[in-house]
């Protein structure tokens, strides 16, 4: 007995074609392979059956074929009486509601899905050494190869809140009275995001940086190729970590997708001796409780390489903070002026006193 395609769909036989796309919709998002990949094997078996299902009764001479014989009829397994080489394969003779030959030609799972989301696979995986997109037809929506790994169920609810969003109309469109889309609008593919590390050295100066990236573009004929590219970051003085430093549309290229803007995050990498606080620089000092009584002077190599020479005279206590003005880190939206160089202490007291050492602090701190 052949596939019974109104069951497969979980629709009844007087299904309009509202019906069917909005069982189509569901079912082939449920299970596309790619959204099953603990269970790929029995995915790809009921996407193909349920894209099968959709392909013959959306097509209204498919399904007239199939109401009346069935899916041997369809296929041409059970020629029906009377229809000399109907449904066959090879070609030839016969022919079917007044003399027009009809041959069943099977159609890729992919295909149906692609004409009616506008995706080619969503789902796909995003992983390290991958595109992003999918690894069915082709094409892919992310970027780029082996830079970036994220996982794709979030592609899979973008579509799933898109389809929900249109109703009967799918994903990217109004819908009509008949369920189609009335327009199409293309989405873009979530941008990709990939953090910069950079010296506090970089963040001070400013500096050039330049990423080599791989990512697919389409030719011609709509086949996606790989290319290579060259970006050139401009990091300007003062930036922050977080700043973001944007491409536009440098992701993989697909049919139907606007690709993601790449966007870059400054990453602050930890200095041996300074500490950012703001526009400000922080610096800790260790010395003596003599040095801090009598008198220390500070010096410091900045992240220039200028050698600074810090006099301090005052009584250095443990909460003591020296503050020099305007040898602080660059300020962005006013690059003349810097914030302030924040110099704290860490006095070392001795870890015993002789009685001669107590007599004498005592004396001279009395007097």
């Amino acid at each position: 007995m052949g596939v019974d395609y109104y069951k497969v769909l979980q629709v009844d036989r007087n299904a309009k074609d509202d019906d069917l796309k909005k069982a189509y919709r569901k079912l082939a998002m449920k299970w596309h392979p790619d959204k099953n990949p603990n269970n790929k094997k029995e995915a790809e078996a009921k996407f193909k059956t349920i894209s099968e299902a959709y392909d013959v009764l959306s097509d209204s001479q498919k399904r007239a074929i199939y109401d009346q014989y069935g899916e041997e009829g369809l296929k041409g397994q059970v020629p029906p009486p009377g229809v000399g080489g109907f449904g066959q394969q090879g070609g030839g003779g016969g022919g079917f509601g007044g003399g027009t030959t009809f041959r069943f030609n099977p159609r890729s799972a992919d295909d149906i899905f692609s004409e009616f989301f506008g995706f080619t696979s969503p789902f796909g995986g995003m992983g390290m050494g991958g595109d992003m997109g999918g690894s069915r037809g082709g094409g892919g929506s992310g970027f780029p190869r082996g830079m970036f790994g994220a996982g794709s169920e979030y592609l899979f609810a973008q579509l799933r809140n898109a389809a929900a969003a249109s109703g009967a109309g799918g994903v990217g469109g109004s819908a009509s009275a008949g369920g189609e889309p009335s327009s199409y609008v293309q989405r873009k593919a979530p941008p990709i995001e990939r953090n910069l590390p950079c010296s506090l050295e970089d963040l001070y100066k400013g500096t050039t940086k330049k990423m080599k990236i791989s990512r697919d573009v389409l030719d011609a004929s709509g086949r996606p190729m790989s290319v290579e590219e060259i970006l050139t970051i401009e990091i300007r003085p003062g930036w922050k970590k977080g700043t973001k430093i944007t491409f536009p549309e440098k992701g993989n290229e697909q049919r139907g997708v606007i690709p993601a803007d790449l966007v870059f995050i400054i990453d602050e990498k930890p200095h041996g001796i300074f500490k950012r606080d703001g526009n400000d620089l922080i610096v800790t000092q260790k010395l003596s409780l003599v040095e801090s009584l009598t008198g220390y002077t500070v010096q410091l190599t900045t992240l220039d390489g200028r050698s600074l020479t810090i006099p301090i005279n005052s009584i250095i206590s443990p909460n003591y903070e020296e503050v020099v003005k305007g040898e602080g880190m660059p300020i962005p939206k006013e690059p003349s002026k810097r914030g302030n160089l924040r110099i704290k202490f860490n006095i070392k007291f001795p870890s015993r006193l002789t009685p001669e050492q107590k007599t004498g602090i005592k004396r001279l701190l009395s007097s």
